[in-house]
């Protein structure tokens, strides 16, 4: 288990429901972990209370990982692996059937997945109860945007649009701010470009 990263921010925090759980199923070296931190870091610009952690198995290139993120208007008191996810996010749609991603996910829950499916063939392999699918080809969006098959950036724009966990804005300045640190220019534009294409072409039953 990796080290919780928690933070808060004082003042008036935003108005929502209430605690909102996210697990993510990814392989190592696609970006889950930071992916996960950058949403987190996303909320914190709203004014809500934020946990990101990643939980890894055998450590090697490839090999699927979880990470987690917790988001809330109020101080989280809670620790550990998230027991039922609100939000459950597929970078690697290899992972449909080999990993059980559609477990432990709250019946009013939404499950995204980087994919050239559509929702409907989605659903089909999946073992659900009332629960949405959605849908993006992530990897298509980050070859044709910035030239790697490193979807995490382009789901976190599916992310905003399907689960309506942080505005799109927020997304955005916290990728200029923290990309621009180590990138050039041109990498962190390809990034942007492609967090507001998946935010508008992912698809949602």
């Amino acid at each position: 288990m990796g080290q919780v990263v928690e933070a808060k921010i004082p003042g008036e925090a935003v108005e929502l429901a209430g605690l909102v759980e996210i697990r993510w199923h990814s392989r190592a070296g696609q970006g889950a972990v930071t992916a996960a931190e950058t949403l987190a870091s996303a909320a914190l610009r709203e004014g809500r209370h934020v946990q990101a952690f990643p939980e890894f198995g055998p450590e090697r290139m490839g090999a699927p990982l979880r990470a987690f993120n917790r988001v809330s208007p109020h101080p989280i008191r809670i620790h550990g692996v998230v027991e039922e996810a609100h939000v459950v996010v597929v970078v690697d749609p290899s992972l449909l059937g080999a990993v059980p991603v559609d477990a432990n996910v709250a019946p009013t829950g939404i499950i995204l997945v980087n994919t050239t499916q559509t929702t409907g063939e989605v659903r089909q392999r999946l073992t659900l109860n009332g629960q949405r699918v959605a849908c993006v080809d992530a990897t298509r969006i980050a070859v044709e945007c910035f030239g790697l098959q490193k979807p995490n950036t382009p789901m976190l724009g599916a992310i905003a649009r399907a689960a309506g966990l942080v505005q799109l804005e927020s997304l955005l300045s916290e990728i200029e701010a923290t990309f621009g640190k180590k990138f050039s220019s041109r990498v962190v534009e390809g990034n942007l470009k492609a967090v507001r294409r998946a935010y508008e072409e992912v698809s949602f039953d």
